[in-house]
C-alpha cells in the first residue's frame, strides 16, 4: 500500500485534471490518493472505475486563527455529506474571484494584455494568482511563472500584493466534523501553527499532516509529540498542484514523501470508509 493524501487539480490551483491525477497515481503504482482542493471538494462523477486505486475526494480549507494571527490549512477527509462545507467555503471563493478580478484589471492598467474573458473555460471556475502568472507566460508576457516578476508584483508589496480573508480555523475544524469527516491539520511547519492544535481539539481535529516537505525534522518531532498528547492520528502527502509547482512530484513530493501502510492504518477504525470500496467514491453531494 502507498498513497498520496494531499493532491490539488484545476478545481482550484492545480494544473492536472482529476483524470490526470488519477492517471499519475496509477503509473506510479500507488494505491490510495486523496483529491484536497482548496476550498471545494472536486467533482469526480465522471471518473472511471479504476479498480487498482481507491481515491477520496478532500478537501484543504484556507483558514485561519483571528486571535492568534496565525494562518491554518485544515484539510478535510470522509466526509458523509459535503453540502455544509461547500456552504462554508462559498464566501472565501467569491472573495477570491473578486481578488483575482482586481489583479487582472491592475494588470491590464500596467500595460498587460490580460482580461477576465481569458479565464471564462476554468474547470473550477475560480481565478486563482496561478493562473493569471500562467496565461502571461504562456502569451509571452512573462519569461517565467516564479521569478523576478512574480515577487515583485504578486510579493513584497507589488501593485498586485493583496489577500483575501481566509474563514475561522476553529469554524474550518467544526464544520467538517459535523460532516462526519475527518479534520486535520496541514503542514503545520510552513505556517508554524502548532500551537492551535490545543485549541482545535476541542471542536473536533482528528489528525496533523506529518509528512510534508515544509516540515522541518524538527518540526516532525514536535507533531508526534503534539499527535501522542491528544491522540491524533498523522497523515502525510506531496502538496502537488503539477506545473504549478515545480519540483513536485505526485507520490514523492521532492524524492522524500514515502506514505506506507504504516499510515493508512493510522486512520481511526469508523473513518476508514473512504477506502472501503473498490475505485472513486460516489459524487458528493454539492
Amino acid at each position: 500500500m502507498r498513497g498520496d493524501l494531499h493532491l490539488h487539480s484545476a478545481y482550484s490551483d492545480g494544473s492536472a485534471t482529476v483524470i490526470e491525477l488519477i492517471q499519475q497515481a496509477v503509473s506510479k503504482g500507488l494505491t490510495h490518493i486523496a483529491i484536497t482542493d482548496h476550498d471545494r471538494v472536486p467533482r469526480c462523477g465522471d471518473i472511471p472505475p479504476v479498480t487498482a486505486l481507491k481515491v477520496m475526494p478532500g478537501i484543504e480549507i484556507s483558514a485561519y486563527d483571528f486571535q492568534k494571527q496565525r494562518k491554518a490549512h485544515i484539510l478535510g477527509y470522509a466526509m458523509r455529506d459535503t453540502r455544509s462545507v461547500t456552504a462554508f467555503c462559498r464566501p472565501l471563493l467569491e472573495r477570491r474571484q473578486a481578488n483575482s478580478l482586481r489583479q487582472i484589471a491592475l494588470l491590464a492598467e500596467h500595460g498587460f494584455r490580460i482580461r477576465p474573458q481569458n479565464f471564462v473555460k476554468r474547470a473550477g471556475h475560480v481565478i486563482y494568482k496561478q493562473h493569471l502568472m500562467e496565461y502571461l507566460v504562456a502569451t509571452e508576457q512573462v519569461e517565467e511563472m516564479f521569478g523576478t516578476f512574480y515577487h515583485e508584483t504578486f510579493k513584497n508589496g507589488g501593485y498586485c500584493d493583496f489577500d483575501i480573508e481566509y474563514l475561522d480555523a476553529a469554524a474550518a475544524v467544526r464544520v467538517i466534523t459535523e460532516a462526519g469527516g475527518l479534520a486535520v491539520l496541514a503542514h503545520p511547519g510552513q505556517q508554524q501553527n502548532l500551537e492551535l492544535v490545543p485549541e482545535l481539539v476541542g471542536y473536533g481535529l482528528k489528525g496533523i499532516e506529518l509528512e510534508h516537505r515544509k516540515n522541518t525534522e524538527a518540526d516532525k518531532e514536535a507533531i508526534r509529540q503534539m499527535a501522542g498528547q491528544y491522540g491524533l492520528f498523522l497523515t502525510g502527502g506531496s502538496d502537488y498542484h503539477g506545473s504549478r509547482k515545480p519540483g513536485v512530484s505526485l507520490g514523492t513530493g521532492r524524492g522524500q514523501l514515502d506514505i506506507t501502510e504504516e499510515y493508512l492504518k493510522e486512520w481511526p477504525g469508523d473513518k476508514r470508509r473512504g477506502w472501503e470500496t473498490d475505485g472513486i467514491l460516489p459524487p458528493p453531494q454539492v
